[in-house]
């Protein structure tokens, strides 16, 4: 569906909210599949319906116009074929023209467009550049394809593939593609160049290029010497769009203070939202302060990283966030210990049981609503019993946990009543 949604939003039938376009509704009603249909009426935009109508016919019936894999011979071929079944498919294309607005039915050549340009209408994804030896390509999608060297098609610079079939090959092997010289290609497809700035590190020193691309498909790279703040600042924002905040130096403060405000934002949606998405759609706004004037990512100190995140939740709600996410519990034998908010299941500390003898109440963060998960251990911090019910536990499983736990450690304490027990992190003396 995703995929889908995308390829007619690329074929301009969606607008960005998903709502169909003017063109949309054109292909709705036309007989063909979205592809095929914007190739016909755009075929007919530039006067070259009845060459679009060949091109859609050899495209929709195998077999028409031979096996070769050159899409031009193909259609040729096709337009010059005998018989019931070439004919029949001959006033489909015909149709077809008509419906996009020339009249193909007279054989009307009109404008000469090259055959290659109809098809990167139906197939924008699968323009392709040859790259190392004869026969291999780099389609713009980012997928490798090829052809075998003896092809007169592998010579090319410039492929659009029409069809792909896999057989015992691991890589895609084109079935059917037509070529175009760059001097025809690339004015027709301005509008899909993008320019961007990356920057990478050589030998220690930040280096700045400018990138033009189609798609996953380099044009050119031009390194620009001396880049001013504002252009790494952008490079650097770039860099963390395409990868993700996962590649940003947060230090544990600001991973916890993350979970913390998430955390409150499943019990109150007016907690702001500090989820990956939610940086990434904002981050010029929080951000772009972060770099400027640095060189790398990896100069961000970890502190400035949580005082940015700390300036996105409004002044009023930080007292809220200490009273009702606490970054620390305090156990009743004084020691305080890391609650980590991230954890699937809810808040959760570990802490040793020991810790905890006198408590009757199970302790809670959000003013009660939420029970902590203790993660209870040994002496030696290694895992005793997981619970949300501490009193369940005293009354319950605590009778069998202290047996077993007064053989391994018996220098400390293990009362039959946890409850009327002082809390403890010591260590009975020696001898008693």
């Amino acid at each position: 569906f995703a995929e889908a949604r995308s390829l007619l939003l690329d074929l301009g039938a969606l607008d960005q909210t998903g709502d169909l376009t003017a063109h949309g509704r054109a292909l709705a009603h036309f007989p063909l599949p979205p592809r095929l249909g914007h190739l016909m009426i755009e075929g007919g935009r530039l006067g070259a319906g009845h060459r679009a109508g060949l091109v859609a016919a050899v495209l929709s019936e195998r077999g028409l116009g031979g096996n070769s894999l050159d899409l031009t011979e193909r259609v040729d071929r096709f337009r010059r074929e005998r018989g019931r079944r070439a004919e029949d498919a001959r006033a489909l294309a015909a149709r077809w023209s008509r419906l996009a607005g020339q009249e193909g039915a007279r054989g009307v050549e009109g404008a000469e467009v090259p055959d290659a340009l109809l098809l990167l209408a139906a197939y924008p994804e699968r323009l392709a550049r040859r790259r190392g030896k004869p026969g291999e390509f780099l389609m713009a999608s980012g997928r490798g394809v090829f052809l075998d060297a003896h092809e007169a098609l592998a010579q090319a610079d410039w492929l659009v593939v029409g069809e792909l079939g896999g057989g015992a090959e691991a890589r895609d092997r084109i079935r059917l593609a037509a070529a175009i010289d760059e001097a025809g290609l690339l004015p027709a497809i301005a509008h899909r160049i993008a320019t961007r700035e990356v920057l990478q590190s050589e030998g220690g020193r930040m280096r700045a290029k400018r990138v033009r691309s189609i798609g996953r498909i380099v044009l050119e790279e031009r390194v620009i010497e001396t880049p001013d703040a504002d252009l790494i600042a952008r490079a650097l924002i770039g860099q963390v769009r395409e990868k993700g905040v996962a590649i940003l130096p947060w230090g544990e403060a600001s991973v916890a203070l993350r979970a913390r405000v998430l955390f409150l934002r499943t019990l109150d949606p007016a907690w702001p939202d500090l989820s990956d998405a939610a940086l990434l759609a904002t981050l010029p706004d929080w951000f772009a302060p972060l770099v400027h004037g640095r060189s790398t990512l990896a100069t961000i100190p970890p502190g400035a990283m949580h005082d940015a995140l700390l300036a996105l939740i409004p002044w009023e709600r930080h007292r809220e966030l200490d009273r009702l996410a606490p970054p620390r519990f305090t156990a009743p034998a004084g020691s305080s210990f890391a609650i980590d908010y991230g954890e699937e299941g809810g808040p959760k500390v570990e802490v040793r049981v020991q810790h905890l003898f006198g408590l009757a109440a199970h302790p809670t963060v959000a003013e009660g609503k939420v029970a902590l998960t203790l993660a209870l251990t040994s002496p030696a911090h290694r895992p005793v019993q997981v619970t949300r019910d501490l009193p369940g536990f005293w009354r319950g499983s605590w009778k069998d946990v202290r047996s077993e736990m007064r053989g391994r450690y018996p220098r400390h304490p293990w009362p039959e009543d946890p409850l009327a027990a002082p809390p403890t992190t010591r260590a009975k003396p020696r001898g008693t």
